[in-house]
Formats: C-alpha cells, sequence, structure tokens
C-alpha cells in the first residue's frame, strides 16, 4: 500500500502527468513494494521472495540461504566467467520515533517526486533499480559472455556476521568466484553519478580494560586510579599523527568512541577503566601494524590491560580497469556526468567481497538521506539508476 500526495513546487518537472508516469514505472512499483516490507535488520520480511520470484522468471538460478536470523539470496544466471555481480540488503535501520516522519516510514509515499520511506535509498531504491535491470537486460539478450549474479543479505546494517561473509564461504567452497561487482550502496553526493566508490577504508575498534587498585579518595597512596595511569597514553595517542593518507585515501581517524569509569560514589578511587576506541584507517596500515603500534604506546606505561581487537574490515582499493572503466561509460551516457573516485564513507559489505579478490565499485542514489527521518530518493534518480546498471551490464557481459 502507499499513497500519492501532489504538491507542486516546480511546475515544469513536477507535472501530475510526470508523477503519475514515474509512479507506474517498474522500477518505482517494486521499489514500493519493498520499502512497505518492515524489514529492520535482520529481518527479510518477504522481500528476498519477491525479489527470487522475480529473477526466477528471468531464467535465474536462485538459492536461499539462512545463517541463524540471516536471510540470504544468491542468484545467478550463467555458468561460465566473467561474474558480474551486483550486491546489495533488504535490512534496514529502525526509523526511530514516528513523531519525527511526516508519515509512516513503512508506507512508501511519493511526495514532490520523491518516494518516501525507510529504505527508499539505503538500500531498496538500489536493489528495484537492479532487479529490473536485469529483467530488461536478460529479455535482450538471451545469450551473453559471462554469468550475472546477485548476492543480497539481511545483515548489512547490523553485525554482519551471517550475510554476505558466510555466503562468500560457501561460494568459495564450490570454488565459485565473482570477478566484478556492483554494489547498490548510496554513493551519490549532490547528483546522481557525481560520485563512485572504489574502496573504503579499514575499520578497527579497540576494547581497552585498565586495572587499578580501589580505595578510598582520601588515602590515594594506599589505592592505584586507572584514570590517573591511562590519561599519558590517551594523550600520547590522540598527539599521533598516523599517517597523511595517500592519493586514494584521507588520513587514518583514532575516535575514542567510549570512556567509563568509577563504582557510583564520589569518595571512591575505582579499580577499572574500560574505553572503546575505533580507527578508520588508510592501505598505509594493515590490522596487525596498527595493533601492533597501540600496543607499543601502551607498553611504555606502568598499568596492566587487556586489549581486544575487533576488525569490521581491511581496507579495499579497486584499481581502474573493466569494471571501473564500464560504470564510468554508463554514467556518462545516462547522467552526461563525468564521476569522481573516492574512498570516502563508512563500511559496507563491499569489503568482504573485495577480500576474494572481485574488484568492487559501489554505486548508488544519493546519501543525502540515508538512516534520517523522512528518508527518500528522486523518483527519477531511481528510474535513471536502472538504466545505468543495465548500461553496465552490457558493457561488461556483451562481446
Amino acid at each position: 500500500m502507499y499513497c500519492v500526495f501532489f504538491h507542486f513546487d516546480d511546475p515544469v518537472n513536477r507535472s501530475a502527468e510526470l508523477i503519475s508516469e514515474l509512479a507506474s514505472h517498474p522500477v518505482i512499483k517494486l521499489a514500493i513494494d519493498l520499502i512497505a516490507r518492515q524489514s529492520v535488520t535482520p529481518e527479510d520480511n518477504g522481500c528476498q521472495s519477491v525479489i527470487a520470484a522475480r529473477l526466477r522468471k528471468a531464467g535465474f538460478n536462485c538459492e536461499s540461504m539462512r545463517f541463524g536470523d540471516v536471510s540470504n539470496l544468491w542468484a545467478r544466471r550463467g555458468d561460465q566467467p566473467p561474474v558480474l555481480c551486483f550486491a546489495g540488503h533488504t535490512d534496514v535501520v529502525p526509523a526511530g520515533d514516528p513523531a519525527n516522519w511526516r508519515s509512516d516510514p513503512f508506507e512508501a509515499v511519493i511526495s514532490d517526486g520523491h518516494l518516501v520511506g525507510r529504505g527508499s535509498a539505503d538500500m531498496k531504491g538500489s536493489l528495484a533499480a537492479m532487479i529490473v535491470a536485469a529483467e530488461r537486460f536478460v529479455e535482450m539478450h538471451q545469450d551473453f559472455d559471462g554469468s550475472l549474479a546477485f548476492l543480497i543479505t539481511s545483515d548489512e546494517e547490523g553485525p554482519a556476521i551471517d550475510g554476505t561473509r558466510k555466503v562468500l564461504e560457501v561460494l568459495a567452497a564450490r570454488d565459485e568466484q565473482i570477478n566484478y561487482c556492483v554494489v547498490g550502496e548510496p554513493s551519490s553526493d549532490k547528483a546522481l553519478g557525481d560520485c563512485v566508490r572504489i574502496g573504503r577504508r579499514g575499520s578497527l575498534t579497540g576494547s581497552l580494560k585498565v586495572y587499578g587498585i580501589q580505595g578510598h579518595v582520601a588515602y590515594p597512596q594506599l589505592a592505584k586510579n586507572p584514570v590517573r595511569a591511562f590519561a599519558p597514553a590517551l594523550d600520547e595517542l590522540l598527539r599521533i599523527e598516523w599517517d597523511s593518507g595517500n592519493a586514494n585515501f584521507p588520513p587514518t581517524s583514532f575516535e575514542i568512541v567510549h570512556l567509563h569509569s568509577g563504582v557510583g560514589a564520589d569518595n571512591v578511587i575505582p579499580s577499572e577503566l574500560s574505553a572503546r576506541f575505533n580507527f578508520r584507517y588508510s592501505t598505509e596500515w594493515t590490522f596487525e601494524s596498527l595493533a601492533r603500534k597501540v600496543e607499543n604506546v601502551l607498553d611504555e606505561y606502568e598499568f596492566q590491560y587487556e586489549l581486544e581487537w575487533i576488525l569490521s574490515g581491511e581496507p579495499f582499493l579497486t584499481s581502474e580497469g573493466t569494471l571501473t572503466d564500464a560504470v564510468s561509460q554508463a554514467i556518462k551516457e545516462k547522467t552526461e556526468l563525468r564521476p569522481i573516485f573516492s574512498t570516502g564513507g563508512g563500511t559496507s559489505d563491499g569489503r568482504f567481497i573485495a577480500a576474494t579478490g572481485a574488484d568492487v565499485i559501489e554505486f548508488g542514489p544519493r546519501n543525502a538521506s540515508i538512516h534520517k527521518a523522512n528518508e527518500n530518493v528522486d523518483m527519477r534518480d531511481l528510474v535513471k539508476l536502472s538504466d545505468v546498471y543495465e548500461r553496465s551490464m552490457e558493457l561488461i557481459l556483451l562481446s
């Protein structure tokens, strides 16, 4: 179910005829269906069943892979390399306070030519664009070089443990290799097609406990304050210039995200301090070298500690070549823009796919409203996005 509100702020581009035409477009209709399914991570709520049914009609072999609470879909048409895979996720982040939304976040609303609803930009709109593009492509080209595939999960916005990573383990066990992958994450900035992500920074979290000796604040000589012990080490870590970045990555960042100590009374020196910090790091570092640097700093100071490392993903970078050339050409043809290549932003499931040796890029709609109340996407952008995806298929899979 969805509602259409006509509000004309631009009589040329927002005419009733245009909105009506867009609302009936196959990409928009599928996006509306997916948005209406409340698939807060790790729930899929039937989204992948809808997608699989359409892909089967288009000749794809579809496999549902369930791990724990997570639904995954691997769909492939063709059995020869190269394998061009389109990857995405059906799960969305929680909508938050409904009072901050102008409409039901899980009832797709069309307003001023935009599709409003949770997941419209991140990333059910991209999924709809991919599926419709594939349907058109295989209808026009029954025979093509290589294989066309989809890897879709409901665990991208969550821990990302039982999703894409597990599917890739299954594929590796049977020697299935993805050669090129387009992840439908919302990469565009000001206009559709102005930015393509060719890599991402690594993400490494440290969970630290510093131990002292509890005591009365009036007798500090009988206690050992972990806050006082850790403060010089923290100061040194904050002052380090980890690197200056490089041609493809910004400088590595170090941020404290949690710092806690105390027992709840103002006259007690605590016995323990806990801290969590995160690195977003470039290819100047590896997990091992970054961890070793931090541990060397901590070891300079006289306190007992335990440190656990949580690696969300190593940095990856796709070199210019077949995939970047094809997507760039398709964007230029369909939007008249020449995209810049970027490695900015957070993490995505592209980090797992790149680790298998595949060339990976991320391209999708504008990211201005993702994870916010009233998340939305321009319907014209979704239609163009589908055209870009289809043209990319042609450039890579047709000789």
